[in-house]
């Protein structure tokens, strides 16, 4: 019979809490995922209490506040601060999104901080994103054409222009991913919604002409068909974009030409 079991550094623990601000009245915790490869301890959940009347309104405020004022080992990513980059993607409340553009007051009580779901751990809230990464360099995320350059610039049409919308927003912060069941279970070989959609986007440009050779790539049992239309991709995209939409519409152009 097959056993089981956990790794012994797979179980978290209850770390450290943080006494409260003196003289502060509007107090809510925050209990973070700590995790340090440096040392042999499991991962922990330290406590915080954040004094919202000194504090910023989104949860990188919460996050900056604690690495400035209480606890500087904390480790996290972060950049813009303005939802573009993607750097402060985590998993708040249960909920794969960035920090920067989240509410604290959209969490009822207390906050729970987890790096995002599935992927291996680098330190506390940093997730690693290399395969990630390979992942959306495999599908050409750039514009491929047999022609000879223009002088200035390859015109578009307002029409052509207008089918990128919803596709060129995407962050690539992983949130979408990560959110994926199929991408859970097949990380390896499934591309994931995030790779997927800018895939899309490339096959809909009408000024690519690499159509043929994306859609080869694509024609594979993993890459695109272990999508299972679960639909956690588009819930939880912070940009309020469609992943399993574009799915949707690479299984179809792969339909169509066999036609």
């Amino acid at each position: 019979m097959v056993e089981l079991t956990l790794p012994k550094n797979s179980r978290i623990t209850v770390g450290k809490t943080w006494p409260k601000p003196e003289g502060a009245r509007n107090i809510k915790a925050f209990k973070i995922y700590r995790y340090d490869p440096d040392t042999a301890a499991n991962p922990r959940v330290d406590t915080y209490f954040i004094d919202l009347d000194q504090c910023g309104p989104m949860i990188l405020d919460a996050l900056i506040k604690i690495k400035n004022e209480i606890d500087p080992t904390l480790t996290f990513r972060r950049s813009c601060r303005e939802g573009i980059c993607g750097s402060c993607a985590m998993n708040i409340d249960g909920i794969n999104t960035i920090a920067c553009t989240y509410g604290i007051d959209e969490v009822k009580g207390e906050v729970k901080i987890y790096p995002l779901p599935h992927m291996p751990v680098i330190k506390d809230l940093v997730p690693d994103l290399t395969h990630f990464y390979a992942q959306h360099a495999s599908i050409m995320p750039w514009l491929e054409t047999k022609s000879n350059t223009p002088e200035k610039e390859w015109r578009q049409s307002i029409e052509d222009r207008r089918k990128l919308d919803g596709l060129y927003e995407c962050i690539m912060c992983a949130s979408c991913s990560t959110a994926c069941p199929s991408y859970w279970w097949n990380g390896d070989r499934y591309l994931g919604p995030a790779a997927l959609l800018h895939a899309h986007r490339w096959i809909v440009d009408s000024r690519d002409e690499a159509t043929g050779e994306r859609l080869d790539q694509l024609e594979d049992p993993f890459k695109l068909y272990r999508c299972h239309t679960i639909m956690n991709c588009t819930k939880t995209c912070p940009k309020g974009l469609n992943p399993a939409k574009s799915i949707a519409e690479i299984k179809k152009k792969l339909v169509e030409r066999r036609l």
